[in-house]
């Protein structure tokens, strides 16, 4: 008869019970009596890992009340340098309202847009806001929303939009705090950052997001006018903290509680994450600046309409511009404004600029920034363009024009 390989394995460890039995619940014994003994030195030395309540606790359960012996509070501390920070700035950094009118009677103005903004700097007479140029765009009135909530007047003292900076001027007795300005030379990829501002509106002001550097000396073309064409390209830098709409104009913000960038756009793309982008403390600087003392951004002006050459379908290249086979890049004089530099210097309508200075001019952009970084107005400028096919240079002496 087959059977399984343990068939008789019960009755040969009947036996070895009867041997064991008895030694071991003399340990037993034995052993809890050396736990009672020990267990209140234990308890005096703090040692156990759970807490031991005394035999006179009274609970009782109809009354809510409860006598319990003593018991051990543990404090944890959550403070760190995201919450100082957080802290330190946070009333610095205020909400922006943009009222435009329907009408002649204050009481028919509204609320356009809201944005956000930072007190960077203060004196006895005024107190000085950064914003963006687009959050104040178009507005009648300018109201600033400080942390608190109050509401107070805002003067637009002068904007740049091709930089989208805006400066506004307040009473300085409503402002107490006021941020340091960092160095947006020194960031480096991967540092953390904190994002504030007032996103989707004032009643999530003083929102706070983390994330890092994610990139630097980015470049993003813009449309400025809304026609559809790019008309400048700003120098960014890129961050993953959050920056929704409404955080234009905040605060960008390294450990050390420093501005180090003006929130101003993001990439709002169906699959697109995480990408948003600040105007350098660096570059902002020395436009606020000017803006302070003169309540305008002065540049250099020729006094020409620009179309960038890639613009124009390649068949008028060379047969109504005349221009060789290896110019490919460039801008077109589409119109000359009388007595301005350029004309004075005799450039005429479809002219083709390709060279500022001895550099070559790709296209529209190019220009604007030779002419709005490398120049200043009373300065000359050498331009070589093309004009019925021949190459010619002439010598420009640059005016100023006021944004």
């Amino acid at each position: 008869m087959m059977g399984y390989y343990d068939d008789h394995a019960q009755s040969r460890n009947t036996q070895k019970k009867k041997q064991w039995f008895i030694p071991t619940l003399i340990g037993f014994i034995i052993g809890a009596v050396l736990v009672v003994l020990a267990l209140p030195a234990l308890i005096d030395a703090d040692i156990l890992p759970y807490e031991i309540e005394s035999a006179n606790t009274e609970t009782n359960i109809g009354n809510q009340t409860e006598n319990a012996g003593p018991t051990q509070t543990v404090n944890v501390d959550i403070q760190t340098q995201t919450t100082n920070v957080v802290a330190e700035v946070t009333e610095a950094v205020v909400g922006v309202v943009n009222v435009q009118g329907d009408s002649f009677w204050i009481d028919q103005a509204s609320d356009a847009g809201t944005g956000s903004g930072v007190i960077y700097k203060k004196t006895d007479d005024d107190a000085f806001v950064v914003t963006n140029h687009h959050v104040i765009q178009g507005a009648d009135e300018i109201e600033i929303s400080l942390a608190d909530g109050e509401r107070v007047p805002a003067k637009l003292l002068g904007s740049d939009p091709f930089n989208d900076l805006a400066v506004l001027r307040i009473d300085p007795e409503h402002v107490d705090k006021v941020i340091e300005l960092g160095n947006s030379d020194n960031l480096n990829i991967g540092e953390p950052v904190l994002a504030i501002g007032s996103p989707l509106g004032l009643q999530f002001s003083g929102s706070v997001t983390q994330g890092i550097i994610s990139g630097k000396e980015r470049v993003v073309p813009q449309d400025i006018n809304g026609d559809g064409v790019e008309d400048w390209s700003a120098e960014v830098i890129q961050t993953d903290a959050a920056i929704n709409p409404g955080n234009s104009g905040g605060a960008l913000i390294n450990m050390k509680g420093q501005l180090v960038g003006i929130n101003s756009m993001k990439i709002a793309e169906y699959a697109v994450e995480g990408i948003g982008f600040s105007i350098p403390i660096n570059t902002a600087k020395p436009i606020l600046d000017d803006i302070e003392q003169d309540g305008k951004i002065t540049r250099p002006y020729m006094g020409v309409t620009p179309i960038s050459l890639t613009d124009i379908p390649s068949y008028n290249w060379r047969y109504s511009l005349r221009l060789p086979e290896d110019v490919t890049h460039g801008v077109i004089v589409d119109n000359v404004e009388r007595m301005s530099p350029a004309a004075q210097a005799g450039l005429e309508p479809f002219d083709v600029i390709v060279e500022l200075d001895g550099e070559p001019i790709q296209d529209v952009i190019d220009l604007r920034k030779h002419l709005y970084i490398d120049k200043q107005p009373g300065e000359e400028m050498e331009v070589t363009y093309y004009r019925n096919g021949e190459k010619n240079t002439v010598t420009i002496t640059l005016s100023a024009t006021d944004l």
